[in-house]
């Protein structure tokens, strides 16, 4: 190993002074050059389509504000709208028309209608939503 002469330690420390500055000079214009993210806003309540579009024993996936939601009309013709992410792993689930349950298809977690977990490991239920039926159109909204 080379010992430094006075040189190079002079070199080598003021070369670390001039980088020093220049980040602390350029990350806050970089900074205020990228603007930072912004909360989506999150809705009430949201029309998610008419009622002919759901026949009995179908479901449709729905944004609601930055989150996902299943609105499924099981085959007795009543509306369900629960969280459609997964309280396990954030994995979007899917109505199992058959087995009249949502189901994970990540780890075979099973929730029924109502969002209540009943099988696999899912921590906890799905969040429910309310669901209107107005003028022929659904709407879905949150729980007070």
């Amino acid at each position: 190993m080379t010992s430094l002469n006075r040189k190079q330690f002079l070199n080598l420390f003021l070369g670390g002074g001039v980088a020093g500055l220049l980040a602390s000079i350029g990350y806050p214009v970089l900074r205020y050059l990228v603007p930072p993210e912004q909360a989506e806003a999150e809705p009430n309540s949201q029309k998610v389509g008419p009622v002919s579009d759901f026949t009995p024993g179908t479901s449709k996936l729905v944004k609601f504000g930055a989150k996902p939601v299943i609105v499924i009309r099981d085959l007795k013709g009543v509306f369900h709208a629960l969280s459609a992410s997964c309280t396990h792993l954030d994995c979007i689930v899917q109505y199992s028309k058959d087995r009249e349950l949502v189901w994970c298809a990540c780890h075979n977690g099973k929730y029924d209608l109502s969002g209540r977990n009943i099988s696999g490991p899912p921590p906890r239920p799905l969040d429910p939503f309310v669901v209107q039926i107005a003028g022929g159109m659904v709407t879905v909204a949150k729980r007070v």
